[in-house]
């Protein structure tokens, strides 16, 4: 038998090398940002075109390099940052593995200009799949500037898979993001196809936040320091109240490299335990500075996870750091130290006098004698009917393998049971009398009994059939404001403005794009709240963006969940009678008025023979 384990071709290793290096155009940033900020560069310039499938530049004014090194620098593992194997336990720069510009020239056409202080000359290269096409002397600025040009050329099937072009910024702003909040004492300017999406100059951390994210973030900030022989810890949290549907704005670096780490995750959400909202999520943007030797970064081709030598003792002190940072600014419940509050009783105890509990004990209870339940009351054929039903759908909680057709045939059908009740009348209101509880929920007298509405799931459900009627057949109206409104929002928002930026006129809103990352709003859509049109639209970027996660979801859809989920007033909102009477027409015009936009019922009906039953 002939032997059958051969050597790799260098330029299929390489490319099978580069495919854990560079995913898509988002690597390519992020590794030449790297090697830049290791230049000692204090200003560095990106270029983006065609989402960096057709260019990605990058321009510094670091210390450039020699003839020798720049053809070195494209060179499997060829690396200034190591010498010996000691060496990967005491890394504080960004690139150590040698192997980004080799895979970015294994899969791209890459041309570099490079001129060190005080040299005559610089060089260029020209690689191509690997190859080198040219190498010479050229007059050039000091400093470094590389092209990566028409990436995946030779590698089609990779291009392919790469997501639209919005897609693709996206993630090339958020590579880009990472780096400028650890060096904010770098310049860093940003143009995708000629528009320049960020100038940042040297500034505080603080300043570098704000000027990535608009000037909203400069009242949501609370400052977070804490040191100690192990870690220092700085950064900044946001307050609880500016929490986010999504996992937006969460940033850990570690030694000034931004990483992801679940288990620190964790840490700050406990922090932030019983101050969030269900399904929010806290912003926060920390920095840890540890020992090299205690973390390990070489642990995956992206250099994005971390492990430490004692995690839990990071986790507890980061813990504490966050919930001392959020008690010094009174957002945590404050105790009156003034008065003693253990001993104080409160005063409708005080008429009353206290007495010491006893124990009643029946010395004729027999723990082994066999009682006989009391009968169970017959049930009406209607009773019986509905409690088979409802058997029908609990019967597959019991069974480890789940049939999910049947499941959605029998959830059908009861969906289908409870619209026919609707064509039968049994919902026909009588007197017109209705009633708030808890200023959640609207009682009201019909026909088979007692009808239970959830004021905010029902209106949920109206402004959500209006947005999609504006959007089949309407045209939304506009009202005009008194004074027009500037946004700002952060690049991403931006980009995701001016995509939706058609339906969101369709349906009313008067809005102009008004420089970068601006807009300006000169109407919104009629019987639109009064209220901070900027935390608004910030919300119903976010509840639109939790749906991002399904692709086949239609935007028009998307946009009308979440402006409804936005709009819908609140549970624990006062209702008059005729609010109430109101909503409740607008809800039976529906075509799902049973239904809410999460799939749950808006509403109950607490039938008459129920109610009878209870009371016996």
């Amino acid at each position: 038998m002939p032997d059958i384990i051969r050597l790799l071709p260098d330029i299929v290793a390489n490319q099978i090398a580069a495919g854990e290096v560079i995913q898509r155009p988002a690597s390519v940033i992020k590794e030449l940002l790297e090697n830049s900020v290791d230049s000692g560069a204090t200003d560095i310039k990106i270029i983006i075109k065609d989402a960096g499938k057709t260019l990605i530049q990058i321009i510094d004014n670091g210390c450039g390099m020699s003839v020798t090194d720049a053809r070195l620098s494209f060179e499997k593992h060829a690396t200034s940052k190591i010498r010996q194997v000691d060496d990967l336990y005491s890394i504080r720069t960004m690139g150590f593995r040698g192997e980004a510009l080799a895979s970015i020239a294994a899969i791209a056409q890459v041309e570099l200009k490079t001129k060190r202080t005080g040299d005559e000359l610089g060089t260029l290269i020209e690689i191509e799949g690997s190859e080198v096409k040219n190498q010479t002397p050229v007059s050039c600025v000091e400093g470094t500037s590389i092209s990566v040009k028409n990436l995946f050329f030779n590698v089609p099937a990779r291009r392919i898979f790469l997501k639209s072009n919005n897609a693709e910024n996206n993630h090339i702003i958020e590579a880009f993001q990472r780096i400028a909040l650890a060096y904010p004492q770098i310049d860093f300017s940003m143009y995708i196809n000629d528009k320049i999406v960020f100038q940042l100059s040297k500034s505080s951390l603080k300043q570098r936040i704000v000027s990535i994210y608009g000037n909203q973030f400069n009242e949501r900030l609370l400052i977070v320091e804490q040191e100690t022989n192990q870690v220092n810890i700085s950064g900044f949290i946001g307050k609880p109240e500016f929490a986010k549907k999504t996992r937006g704005e969460q940033f850990f670096f570690v030694n000034n490299r931004f990483i992801k780490h679940p288990y620190l995750h964790h840490s700050v959400e406990n922090a932030f335990n019983q101050l969030l909202p269900s399904g929010s999520f806290p912003t926060y943007f920390i920095f840890l500075n540890v020992d090299p030797q205690t973390i390990d970064i070489n642990i995956h081709p992206t250099k994005t996870e971390v492990n430490f030598q004692d995690s839990k003792l990071i986790y507890a002190i980061l813990q504490s750091a966050v919930k001392q940072s959020l008690g010094k600014f009174s957002i945590t419940p404050s105790i009156d130290f003034e008065i003693e509050q253990s001993f104080k009783t409160p005063t409708y105890l005080e008429k009353f006098p206290i007495k010491q509990p006893t124990i009643t004990i029946d010395p004729n209870y027999n723990p082994f004698e066999t009682k006989h339940s009391p009968p169970t009351p017959a049930l009406s054929s209607s009773e019986l009917s509905n409690k088979k039903n409802w058997e029908q759908l609990y019967k597959y909680f019991d069974n480890k393998q789940i049939d999910n057709e049947s499941i959605k045939t029998d959830i059908y059908s009861h969906t289908k049971n409870i619209q026919a009740d609707f064509e039968n009348d049994i919902f026909k209101i009588e007197n017109r009398s209705f009633f708030q509880l808890q200023n959640r929920y609207i009682l009201c007298n019909i026909k088979s009994g007692l009808l239970i509405i959830d004021q905010q799931r029902a209106h949920e459900r109206i402004l959500f059939e209006r947005f999609m009627n504006i959007f089949s057949d309407q045209q939304g109206y506009s009202q005009q404001l008194l004074f027009p409104q500037p946004i700002n929002l952060s690049p991403l928002d931006t980009e995701l403005v001016k995509d939706l930026m058609p339906y969101l006129k369709h349906i009313g809103f008067d809005i102009d794009e008004f420089g970068k990352n601006s807009f300006i709003i000169n109407g919104t859509p009629t019987n639109f709240p009064d209220k901070n049109i900027n935390d608004l639209i910030e919300k119903v970027l976010d509840n639109y963006k939790l749906n991002l996660v399904d692709l086949t979801i239609d935007k028009k859809i998307n946009l009308a969940n979440a402006m409804a989920k936005n709009l819908a007033l609140k549970s624990g909102k006062y209702l008059d009678v005729k609010e109430m009477e109101s909503l409740i027409d607008e809800l039976f015009t529906c075509k799902a008025p049973n239904i809410s936009l999460s799939g749950k019922p808006s509403l109950i009906i607490l039938k008459t023979e129920e109610i009878d039953y209870k009371f016996k």
